[in-house]
């Protein structure tokens, strides 16, 4: 099959080697672009901070930038979203790694669990823009004490409005693989702007979950993973 991948780089790369070890045939198509804030990190990790929090491997990256600013907050509890962010953080040499259910919301759990009276210091939640407000409300609603830092920003990437229908030009897309809501809305404009309908370029819209789904066209024929990681997206295929 030839499937879209729209996520971010290096991500993007790496999904192609799973679809291409699958059989099937990848297109990247990045919609959007991370910026580091590295050195917002590194001042965020001078304070006080009696957990980190994660929501995205994303982070991972930016925290890997830090070099050997790192090594101190190596043994700080991480609170990680999914397995893939969990398996990042284990890669940088964290040693004492707490994975969640794959949602913000559901993060809170395990945290919660670990620190039945809140943790000694604030947590240190290290998020993206934009991003769903999901552990920071569930944080809220459950009393821990917590301070949010963005360590990177994603930005749309700026393609040309007939990139759709070249590709349209070899072919139906059997499948496109989305993996946010910002993706989601800058492929509708995308889409728009090529003056294409969902429908004629992609007979399957595969989603992280019904958020995203919930962006795209009315004719998009929308398909939701069964829990939000890449391993069960794929398995939509």
């Amino acid at each position: 099959m030839r499937v879209l991948v729209t996520r971010p780089r290096p991500a993007a790369a790496a999904t192609a080697l799973k679809l291409e070890a699958m059989g099937h045939e990848a297109i990247l198509l990045p919609l959007m672009q991370a910026e580091h804030l590295v050195a917002a990190v590194g001042t965020a990790l001078k304070q006080s901070h009696g957990a980190i929090a994660l929501t995205s491997a994303e982070a991972t990256r930016v925290l890997e930038a830090l070099d050997h600013a790192l090594k101190p907050h190596l043994a700080t509890p991480l609170f990680c979203v999914g397995e893939a962010t969990g398996r990042a953080a284990a890669d940088l040499g964290f040693t004492d790694i707490h994975v969640g259910p794959g949602t913000g919301e559901g993060l809170a759990e395990p945290i919660a669990a670990a620190f039945p009276l809140g943790p000694p210091e604030p947590l240190l939640y290290l998020a993206g823009s934009p991003r769903s407000d999901g552990l920071e409300r569930a944080l809220r609603q459950r009393g821990i004490d917590h301070r949010t830092v963005e360590c990177y920003r994603m930005t749309p990437v700026d393609h040309r409005s007939d990139e759709l229908s070249g590709l349209l030009r070899a072919g139906q897309v059997d499948a496109v693989l989305l993996y946010s809501r910002e993706s989601a809305r800058q492929f509708t404009t995308l889409l728009s702007r090529s003056r294409l309908s969902a429908a004629a370029l992609s007979r399957r819209y595969l989603c992280l979950s019904a958020s995203i789904a919930e962006v795209l066209p009315p004719d998009a024929a929308t398909e939701i993973a069964a829990l939000p990681d890449e391993e069960h997206l794929l398995r939509r295929l």
